[in-house]
């Protein structure tokens, strides 16, 4: 019988999910199909009911549904508790849904692999929704220290209680301006590039920019960022990862992730 799996988020037509994962389920012959879901913010436990219904083994969790996955979870794992958003959820074979969060590792991985080890290294990470508390917690895990700037003060207060950090960590957006900063590297979790917008930056005097999101969302940010002399990095390496250890999840099996990233950028690169 067909397994079937899937991403949830609005919007979600943008999302290269499907292409990953449907590569790595012909690459080891597993009888799955992984779809998109189109599901509008504040509308995912109905949809949670209907994927239940459906018999979906599991699926992602993309914006802006990764705290009401969390919280409308069955079992969460240690990850996902610490960091109060799922990314991933798995059904049991009890019928309980298990949330996870698989962009802890995902962002790790790509940030290491990027920049070498950041600990000591001085962060700005913009947003603070979903994915940026496992970027957080990400970071604290690796001992870089962190600022949290956010359009809605009390939103990364929230966050910064959360994750036991003080009131001080919490800046205004306009931080990013301040020229007196110099903050070693800036990841941006905000949303803003989906929606068309992007962001204006300082001088990156060879400094490091990260901006979790890829293609079309954060081609005009990442376009401005170097050539304001920053060093850029877009979502895509993060994506796969989180990919990655969602598919050993759910099948058990390591996938090729230099395979699945080639296929995402000749993807990006023919709608470009």
């Amino acid at each position: 019988m067909t397994q079937l799996l899937g991403v949830v988020g609005d919007p979600i037509s943008q999302s290269l999910s499907p292409l990953i994962h449907n590569g790595w389920h012909r690459d080891h012959g597993i009888d799955a199909k992984y779809l998109a879901f189109q599901v509008a913010d504040g509308e995912f436990d109905e949809a949670l009911g209907t994927l239940t219904r459906q018999s979906v083994r599991g699926f992602n969790i993309t914006a802006p549904h990764k705290l009401a996955a969390f919280q409308a979870a069955d079992l969460r794992t240690e990850a996902c508790e610490m960091i109060g958003a799922a990314n991933t959820m798995t059904m049991m074979a009890d019928g309980q849904w298990q949330a996870h969060n698989t962009d802890l590792g995902g962002f790790r991985a790509a940030l290491v692999e990027w920049m070498g080890d950041p600990k000591g290294r001085t962060t700005l990470v913009l947003g603070a929704g979903g994915a940026s508390r496992a970027v957080c917690v990400g970071l604290m895990q690796l001992g870089v220290r962190i600022s949290i700037a956010n359009r809605t003060r009390e939103r990364a207060l929230e966050l910064a209680t959360l994750l036991s950090l003080p009131a001080s960590v919490v800046v205004s957006l306009d931080a990013l301006d301040d020229p007196g900063r110099g903050d070693d590297l800036v990841v941006n979790c905000l949303s803003l590039g989906h929606a068309g917008g992007a962001l204006a930056l300082p001088e990156g005097r060879g400094r490091y920019f990260y901006d979790i999101s890829y293609g079309k969302a954060a081609d005009p940010t990442l376009k401005h960022a170097a050539e304001r002399g920053w060093q850029t990095l877009d979502g895509l390496s993060m994506l796969v990862g989180q990919a990655a250890e969602a598919f050993e999840l759910w099948h058990g099996q390591a996938p090729d992730r230099a395979l699945a990233m080639q296929r995402c950028r000749t993807a990006l690169e023919a709608v470009s």
